[in-house]
């Protein structure tokens, strides 16, 4: 929701010379009385003839200057820093992107409700911008205290850490439930269940199960090295079937050690995931389907392909 602003480039306009402390204006030209020259006790001096430009520079017109792109650019960037808020306060601390989750974690209403899943005084749940599985939402946890430090720091803190832990399990509550929803008319093993809640003739508490334990299909965990600036915990299904997967670092980040489990928290000083050549070599490792151990090499679009045999297994289960 854009938030009205008075434009700081427009204000109170300083008095000019044909401007009065009331108020006033006077017109200035032919017919208004010439000033009276000051008092001196000499004569003035003749007015000196003004220097001949110099070659050597470019005439600046202060026009053209003040409707420049360039010009424009640089106030709108230096209006918009002076908002702690914003997103464009955000770019400019972390980058052109990197700080996009902030205005997320403190201004979530100003988003629509299909964005935002949940706020609480502790967390901001949203859905990720550019999901890589059938479900993918993202955590932010809201205190100023922790939300700017790496996640191996931010999680070393007993109390937060208990704190995320607990918003994290109501999360993968709310994506089980929405990944059932979805997958239960396709899932064998949710059939008995969905014919007799078609039926309409058997109470609800004397329903068949399930069958399908969709909170095991939800994975929660950090990036060991993010790309956002801000701290956010990812709530996906296991999946990895998006078209928003677009190369081996997305598929890899969810599928080596890169992520860390929320569970394994906190990580020993010495845990080698904290080592950031260990890390950057998981981004790069051949890759490996999820489902059934399969290498591809650094084939991306074969893997791609593949996954889209292996959601059609997936989702029958």
């Amino acid at each position: 929701m854009a938030s009205s602003r008075s434009d700081p480039t427009k204000g109170a306009m300083p008095p000019s010379p044909a401007e009065h402390d009331d108020g006033t204006q006077h017109e200035q030209g032919a017919s208004s009385s010439p000033p009276s020259p000051p008092a001196s006790s000499s004569q003035a001096p003749p007015p000196q003839p003004p220097p001949p430009p110099d070659p050597t520079k470019k005439n600046r017109n202060a026009f053209l200057e003040l409707m420049s792109p360039k010009h424009h650019k640089a106030a709108k960037t230096a209006v918009a820093a002076t908002d702690p808020h914003s997103h464009a306060a955000a770019k400019l601390k972390k980058g052109p992107w990197r700080g996009a989750l902030l205005h997320y974690v403190q201004r979530p209403e100003s988003f629509p409700s299909s964005q935002i899943l949940r706020t609480t005084p502790n967390i901001v749940l949203i859905q990720d911008a550019f999901p890589k599985a059938t479900i993918h939402l993202l955590l932010l946890p809201r205190s100023p205290a922790h939300y700017e430090q790496h996640p191996h720091e931010a999680l070393a803190d007993p109390a937060f850490l208990a704190t995320v832990k607990d918003e994290a399990a109501s999360a993968a509550r709310i994506a089980a439930a929405e990944l059932a929803r979805r997958l239960s008319p396709f899932s064998a093993s949710s059939r008995a269940r969905n014919d007799a809640i078609a039926a309409g003739s058997i109470p609800f508490d004397e329903l068949p199960p399930a069958g399908r334990d969709y909170l095991a299909e939800i994975r929660v965990g950090v990036h060991a090295h993010p790309s956002m600036a801000h701290l956010h915990v990812h709530i996906i299904s296991r999946d990895m079937h998006s078209d928003r997967l677009k190369h081996r670092k997305h598929y890899n980040s969810f599928n080596t050690p890169f992520f860390v489990p929320l569970d394994d928290y906190p990580l020993a000083e010495d845990d080698k995931r904290r080592d950031p050549a260990f890390q950057n070599a998981n981004l790069g490792r051949d890759l490996v389907c999820w489902a059934c151990g399969k290498g591809f090499g650094s084939k991306f679009a074969e893997l791609k392909r593949h996954l889209d045999d292996e959601f059609e297994i997936w989702k029958k289960r």
